[in-house]
């Protein structure tokens, strides 16, 4: 019997009869068409990252509802087009206490990384990309000038140490992300019974060029900066590096988060003692700076991870730490990147995920921090819907 705590996947081929029997009847996976966004070429906030068109800078973060196919379908549809892949790591058999997500208000969270196999996941995200492309098309949507893209990016995010990450199981995942022409053209001829325009269309031969490193909360920075450096130069990827708040320092972030927000969460000192520190940081980001331009790819930063708290009876008792997440990192994150921007200037590229939703969202792109991402936002009632507003 089925464990119904576990993720029990459904094939494509699933999908897109649900996808195109919904339609019709005007929605997908439940998300009515009044929700859906489409592009125009005259959209004033289309930007390019890795040398593709983003038809939006909107986008969702590394988290459990970006690790399922129909889950990113669904955030593409309601105008995510950076789409942050959920957190992949060697150790794909984890037993997870559960309840591990409490998002009330701000986010708490136990979880590790995917819940799902490393084969499974790469399903999971062929699947999408190749039923977006077949979206575009059922919907309409204009096509892009050749050598764009079709307006969307996957991103990779994976972890948390160099061990793990060329461990041999990482290496089949990492590899098939980056060039996949077999697994996609089985998967052509899977779907094209159902939907014969797929036969004639145009699918990328890989799922993602591009990566998020998340590493965990205490990593030595010589291991984040050999980990991107492995991505960079190795595997030839964009990369991107995802900080701690912790960079502000325990007066700053106490000060903002307790005193002048008002919030009971309780940092320990461990969490700064063990955490980067941002003298380490500013120099681990300038030699990747280096290193990027040497490898011809991307970096950037991505701000920012969760915070690590204190368990005061949020989630399950037996979890003595949990991670913070939601509107109130928002100041933080803020408050960090302002400090980046005066220490590197406008050419460290920083993309941004703290406590983002409607009322902040267009300050937050305007600053210049992009992609905006959302995580916590979407595990509140309206879920992806909120995306649209």
């Amino acid at each position: 019997m089925k464990r119904p705590d576990l993720f029990h996947p459904a094939g494509p081929e699933t999908l897109l009869k649900m996808i195109l029997g919904g339609l019709p009847r005007g929605e997908v996976f439940g998300i009515a068409r009044s929700l859906f966004f489409t592009p125009a070429q005259s959209d004033p906030f289309r930007s390019s990252r890795y040398g593709r068109l983003l038809e939006t800078p909107l986008g969702v973060a590394a988290g459990p509802h970006s690790q399922m196919a129909q889950n990113i379908v669904s955030a593409w549809l309601c105008g995510a087009r950076f789409i942050e892949l959920k957190t992949v790591q060697a150790l794909d058999e984890l037993e997870v206490a559960k309840p591990c997500i409490e998002a009330s208000d701000e986010g708490y969270n136990c979880e590790w990384s995917q819940e799902l196999k490393l084969e499974e996941s790469f399903g999971q995200y062929l699947s999408a990309m190749a039923l977006i492309h077949v979206l575009r098309h059922a919907l309409g949507h204009p096509e892009n000038p050749p050598g764009q893209g079709a307006g969307f990016i996957l991103n990779m995010s994976a972890g948390y140490d160099l061990k793990g990450v060329k461990s041999p199981a990482m290496t089949r995942f990492l590899d098939r992300m980056a060039s996949c022409p077999e697994e996609v053209r089985e998967l052509r001829g899977l779907l094209s019974p159902l939907y014969p325009a797929l036969e004639g269309m145009s699918l990328p031969d890989f799922v993602s060029d591009n990566l998020t490193l998340s590493t965990m909360h205490g990593c030595p920075p010589d291991e984040i900066e050999r980990i991107a450096r492995h991505f960079l130069e190795d595997r030839g990827l964009h990369a991107c590096v995802k900080l701690n708040p912790t960079l502000l320092g325990p007066e700053a972030v106490r000060s903002i988060l307790n005193g002048r927000l008002g919030y009971a969460a309780e940092v320990p000192d461990d969490a700064f003692g063990h955490d980067l520190k941002y003298p380490q940081a500013v120099e681990l980001i300038a030699s990747l700076q280096q290193c990027a331009r040497k490898a011809g790819r991307h970096f950037g930063v991505k701000l920012t991870n969760t915070l690590e708290v204190v368990n005061r009876g949020n989630l399950p008792p037996g979890e003595r730490m949990l991670y913070l997440s939601g509107r109130a990192l928002h100041p933080l994150g803020i408050n960090l990147a302002a400090r980046l921007r005066e220490t590197f200037g406008p050419e460290l590229d920083i993309s941004f995920c703290a406590g983002v939703d409607a009322l902040n969202v267009a300050r937050v792109a305007g600053a210049g921090l992009s992609p905006v991402t959302l995580c916590t936002e979407l595990l509140k009632p309206g879920g992806y819907g909120r995306l649209r507003q």
